[in-house]
């Protein structure tokens, strides 16, 4: 792989994930403003506060705002607008804002309520409740509000934010007790439209620029990578053209390894070739995926798992982010060419390879203590996936086929893979409850595994055949949906580490004709 290659893939994803970031929180403010009323504000539900003293105030406001605001966001920019109607509707309200100490010293040994907290779920305020035997004067005859109104009916106050300690005040408009009010708040941020098409404009620029260095990165890699097993034993990559050189069981007196038609990859030897899957009354799936369990399994080792593959998460986080906008771009180019390009598709079957060595490292499978590659290639390690490499695609099936003819496989996946859900209700009308979750199926399997061979140092071969083989069909239709196969998933469960071999009276691997070793399979013209 070439230095060069990898800093545009990497600079590409950095870009365009920025961009894309950007560009979501332009669209977040732009629902944001489209919520505010004719007047600009952003206004909640109107509830009800009810205090038996001769006034309701808010805790202290402090107010910090820098005189040296950036332009387009002056002070008059941030506004408050509060709205308060008395109960009964007949009864005078007032309300109001000063600053704190103006507030205090009118309230003096006068009885009142100050709001400390409000619950939501359901809605519940909590008062402190401040002592006094003094009748305060009406309100609006004072002169210390900074913006107040009073009268009958719904009551609407705006203010501009200033720097200092504020207090809200609600009073009956006499000054008398109780107070009671349904109150709504509303809030105005003038810079929000400004600021959401400078975040789109940013946005767009660094998605015109990430973009296409994402894409010639991952060209790039794509374009050096060797072929995988799928995908040997010819000039060029093809398939149905010849058969995919898929993993079996050398005959004993053969030096061939797992992978006909190559040289065993460094550090492999005969012995290490995996046991053929059950057969098939089809060909296999032109998707490979293939898992040795290894021998001498640690029976602790799974429990740091987690922290030793973060470095391998970390990367696999930015590597499907290229995935899918690798995939995307390929399906225009299958669209209108009919073809997914060679070296984008060898890429993306590289990101799922990686993913798969990790999996089988970690809590997918835990069918290896061996450490994972860092790389997109084929290597020598008892995990591997590869997909034959298509030469036409149908240019209709890709506008369906991700997403509505895989529907029934992705109900398929969620059951094996998914988590279940599960809402306990503390009391009658669910005003509280729990979210229980329960591991998926193929979670429950390989923590089974785990204990099992946490204490018995075994990994059961029958538990470990059935996990590969919900991996298998996982992966089948990750191949699928991300276009880089017509061919329908099969509805089959196919166990064990390798994949089915054909019924007998079908050719296979090693029935087919040329030297017993280092012959590719059979080829057809």
């Amino acid at each position: 792989m070439k230095p060069g290659h990898i800093i545009m893939l990497v600079l590409g994803i950095l870009l365009s994930l920025t961009g894309f970031a950007l560009a979501a929180s332009s669209a977040f403010l732009g629902v944001v403003q489209s919520a505010q009323d004719e007047d600009g504000y952003l206004v909640s539900d109107r509830v009800r506060f009810t205090a038996p003293t001769h006034a309701l105030v808010s805790e202290p406001l402090e107010v910090v705002l820098d005189e040296a605001l950036p332009p387009g966001m002056r002070s008059d920019n941030f506004s408050v607008m509060l709205r308060a109607a008395a109960v009964p509707r007949d009864q005078e309200i007032f309300i109001g804002i000063a600053q704190t100490a103006q507030v205090d010293a009118y309230l003096a040994d006068v009885a009142h309520s100050q709001l400390d907290d409000v619950g939501f779920a359901p809605f519940e305020p909590d008062y402190r409740e401040v002592p006094g035997t003094a009748t305060p004067a009406p309100p609006g005859d004072q002169a210390f509000w900074a913006v107040s109104a009073s009268g009958p009916g719904e009551q609407r106050i705006t203010w501009d934010l200033q720097s200092g300690d504020w207090t809200v005040v609600v009073m009956n408009n006499d000054g008398g007790a109780p107070v009671s009010a349904d109150l709504a708040a509303g809030l105005r941020l003038g810079f929000l439209g400004p600021l959401a098409i400078g975040l789109l404009i940013a946005g767009l620029v660094l998605l015109i620029i990430g973009l296409p260095l994402l894409l010639l990165g991952a060209a790039g890699l794509g374009r050096h990578l060797p072929p995988g097993p799928a995908n040997r034993g010819t000039d060029r990559p093809a398939y149905p053209d010849h058969p995919p050189a898929y993993p079996y069981r050398a005959p004993a007196n053969s030096t061939s390894d797992a992978y006909p038609g190559n040289a065993p990859p460094a550090g492999a030897s005969p012995a290490s070739a995996p046991p053929p899957g059950n057969p098939t009354d089809g060909k296999p799936y032109p998707a490979l995926l293939y898992g040795q369990l290894d021998p001498g399994l640690s029976r602790w080792l799974w429990l740091v798992k987690w922290l030793l593959a973060i470095p391998h998460y970390i990367l696999l986080f930015f590597l499907w982010f290229a995935f899918g906008i690798v995939t995307i771009a390929a399906g225009f180019a299958i669209l209108f060419t009919g073809r997914y390009p060679h070296s984008l598709f060898k890429f993306n079957v590289g990101v799922v390879r990686w993913n798969w060595r990790v999996a089988f490292y970690a809590y997918g499978a835990l069918g290896t203590d061996r450490y994972p590659p860092f790389t997109l290639a084929p290597a020598a390690y008892p995990a591997e996936f590869d997909v034959a490499y298509p030469h036409r695609l149908s240019r209709g099936l890709v506008l369906v086929k991700w997403w509505l003819l895989a529907i029934p496989h992705y109900l398929v996946v969620a059951i094996l893979t998914g988590s279940a859900y599960t809402w306990w209700a503390m009391d009658d009308d669910w005003d509280s409850y729990t979210r229980v979750s329960t591991p998926s199926l193929l979670g429950l399997l390989v923590f089974i595994a785990a204990v099992i061979l946490l204490f018995t140092a075994r990994y059961p071969r029958g538990l470990f055949n059935l996990v590969l083989g919900i991996n298998r069909w996982v992966y089948r239709v990750t191949a699928y949906a991300a276009l880089m196969r017509d061919d329908y998933p099969p509805f089959r469960l196919d166990q064990g580490p390798a994949e089915p071999l054909p019924m007998s009276g079908q050719p296979t691997p090693d029935q087919a004709p040329g030297p017993a070793t280092g012959a590719g399979p059979a080829t057809s013209r």
